[in-house]
């Protein structure tokens, strides 16, 4: 091997399990063949981590590489910064696999229309079905709560229309949430609602829950 074998890069980042070069100098030809080659095995990637893995280095070598400083005026505060940027790459990168939707606790209040259609066996299987539409709405009326409002009415407001239309807790205005950027990963609002169904049916099954004593409790 020589020189004439090695690539250059402006910034090579290497810590103990990534490697990132930054402002790669490789031969452009050469890169985009590399690209179209990936895409093919991600449209044919038999699982997902493959099919992650793949659209991971698609990314990089398409140039989709970012660095983002982040700074504050204590360590407590760069931590809570950097916390939040984190969360935001992960809800951006969800959205990417699976579109977005209206946020503030809106797209699961529309999914009940179809949980409406549902006729259970019994009328345990009913009062089921009665829980989840209860528990639909309960995303929404804790936003409204933490933002100092009435959830009730709030929910009333948003039931009388249809589609995007939700209540943006931060300017406490109505409007299509879409437009005035409030809106969640579909992937999160699913895999939430999944998880919780999945905890709930573990719960009625175990007959048991143990939980740990709140800080007040603790006190006393």
């Amino acid at each position: 091997m020589t020189l004439q074998d090695l690539g250059q890069a402006k910034r090579v980042e290497v810590d103990k399990e990534t490697t990132t070069l930054i402002g790669g100098m490789g031969k452009i030809k050469q890169i985009q063949s590399r690209i179209q080659q990936i895409r093919q095995q991600i449209e044919t990637a038999s699982n997902g981590y493959d099919k992650e893995k793949s659209q991971e280095r698609l990314a990089k070598l398409a140039g989709g590489v970012a660095v983002i400083k982040v700074g504050a005026a204590t360590e407590t505060g760069m931590k809570e910064k950097k916390s939040r940027i984190e969360d935001a790459l992960r809800a951006a990168h969800a959205a990417v696999e699976e579109g977005i939707g209206p946020g503030g606790g809106v797209a699961l209040l529309r999914a009940r229309t179809a949980i409406r259609l549902l006729k259970g066996d019994n009328s345990e299987q009913d009062a089921g079905i009665q829980i989840v539409l209860r528990a639909l709405e309960e995303p929404l009326r804790q936003i409204v709560t933490n933002a100092g409002g009435d959830p009730s009415i709030v929910l009333a407001n948003v039931l009388k229309n249809t589609g995007n239309f939700g209540y943006n807790a931060a300017s406490e205005e109505y409007g299509d949430l879409l437009e005035m950027g409030v809106l969640d990963p579909t992937k999160v609002t699913r895999c939430a609602l999944q998880n919780a169904a999945s905890i709930a049916g573990l719960i009625l099954s175990a007959n048991i829950m143990i939980a740990g004593l709140s800080e007040e409790a603790q006190a006393v």
